[in-house]
């Protein structure tokens, strides 16, 4: 079983390649402000770590940017309902969705995040449950977007249509098919170290940053304590680099300037 001490092993040879091992940090289901947002603010602050945080449009609450530092907006869905059919995966934007007309809607979640949230808003599309057909992964350049995020380690397709950055999130804390709590240590840290080793050896894509997944609405205590555990760890290692969505993008050689 992966342990604490193997994760800094890891990082002190990254250290001694003189690589740095970089990060970013999701989380997912925004829409209004809460409690637990405002945790989730305080936990990026006390590490000083940019988060890219995934707004569902619908019904939005503009609040959510009064304050905003250190953070990007992403577009989460649009509705966040599975439109999936009976039997399938939950998914927003499934295969079996007329592509122009969830192309189209996607098309106006953006538009809506673009008003309210003006500079703050990354033209962005995170799949509700990571889940989206790639017909419509394919499409969303169309509609004026930059980049796709999901979970698992991309593949090298990395730029869709030449235009649209995929990168992902790789570590997910909470144990989703059972308590619905935080995962024991080792198996964080057995995902931490499958994609870190996994970019040192050429299996991923290397300039991939490694991905941490939060859904600050459903964290209880044990969640908050693991990351917590997790951000003190990797940012007591000289090694680790924590990079916003777009200094991630500027890593990817053939991708536009979309500035």
């Amino acid at each position: 079983m992966a342990s604490w001490d193997d994760l800094t092993a890891e990082l002190d040879i990254w250290q001694k390649m003189g690589r740095p091992a970089t990060f970013w940090w999701r989380d997912d289901d925004l829409n209004e402000p809460s409690a637990a947002f405002d945790q989730l603010l305080s936990l990026r602050e006390k590490f000083d770590i940019p988060l890219t945080l995934a707004v569902i449009p619908d019904e939005v609450d503009p609040h959510i940017a009064d304050d905003l530092a250190g953070c990007h907006l992403v577009q989460h869905g649009v509705v966040h309902r599975s439109f999936a059919p009976d039997g399938e995966k939950k998914s927003e934007f499934p295969a079996s969705r007329d592509l122009e007309e969830a192309l189209d809607n996607l098309a106006v979640g953006r538009h809506r995040m673009e008003t309210l949230f003006e500079d703050h808003f990354l033209p962005v599309f995170v799949p509700p449950w990571n889940r989206v057909s790639d017909d419509i992964a394919s499409g969303l350049g169309d509609r004026g977007f930059i980049g796709l995020s999901r979970f698992k380690p991309r593949t090298q397709d990395k730029v869709s249509n030449g235009r649209v950055a995929e990168i992902n999130t790789h570590v997910d804390p909470i144990f989703w098919r059972g308590h619905r709590s935080a995962h024991p240590d080792e198996v964080i840290l057995e995902q931490l170290l499958d994609h870190l080793k996994g970019r040192r050896l050429g299996q991923y894509d290397p300039y991939e940053p490694t991905g941490i997944l939060s859904h600050h609405l459903v964290h209880d205590e044990a969640i908050w304590q693991l990351l917590f555990k997790l951000f003190s760890a990797l940012n007591g290692h000289a090694a680790v680099r924590w990079l916003t969505y777009p200094g991630a993008m500027s890593l990817i050689d053939d991708l536009p300037d979309h500035r």
